[in-house]
């Protein structure tokens, strides 16, 4: 069975929320493991070796300050190691993020995601979807943020975990899960 990996950063729950959303798709066609990097930037032991023996690897953080988290981006450092070796090439590679605003330069996480992914030379998957853009639409919507090259969640600042990202940014979390998982499948 094809194998995905959910690598990701969550600084207070949301993106946590969206990256089980991810997994939830992916579990649809494939094996899909979530792996967790802690407040150190940190992933748990053997998980660097996991996610190199895995089909697909999907990145998620936050967009902190028109970024990534800086615990995601001390992962994507220390993934030189299988750069060097090209050890993800040829892999399936997406990505998805979380903000607090409508926009909050998310792209820019998803561009950082697809920079890391083309240095792994790994084969970039978007969304697929077509945006929920008419007045009629609005946040429980499928894909209402228009994201193309991934996954786009929205967490007002002051919503918990349990009310946000909503339902909309959860479905096409886990469609984008999907979406990678028959990629992956087709090339494995």
């Amino acid at each position: 069975m094809t194998n995905v990996a959910i690598v990701y950063f969550s600084g207070y729950g949301h993106t946590a929320k969206q990256a089980e959303a991810v997994r939830e798709g992916a579990a649809r066609k494939a094996t899909a493991t979530l792996y967790a990097i802690d407040k150190e930037g940190n992933l748990p032991d053997g998980a660097m070796d996991a996610i190199g023996k895995a089909d697909a690897i999907i990145y998620g953080s936050p967009t902190y300050m028109g970024g990534p988290a800086w615990q995601f981006k001390k992962f994507a450092d220390a993934s030189s190691k299988p750069w060097f070796t090209q050890a993800w090439k040829n892999k399936v590679a997406a990505g998805f993020t979380n903000s607090a605003s409508v926009n909050g330069d998310k792209f820019s996480t998803i561009e950082y995601f697809w920079t890391l992914s083309q240095q792994h030379s790994q084969i970039w998957v978007g969304t697929g979807v077509m945006p929920s853009n008419t007045k009629a639409h609005g946040p429980d919507d499928v894909n209402w943020s228009a994201g193309f090259g991934g996954a786009l969640a929205i967490s007002p600042s002051d919503a918990s975990p349990e009310e946000a990202p909503r339902k909309g940014d959860l479905e096409t979390a886990r469609l984008l899960g999907e979406r990678v998982a028959e990629f992956a499948a087709k090339l494995a």
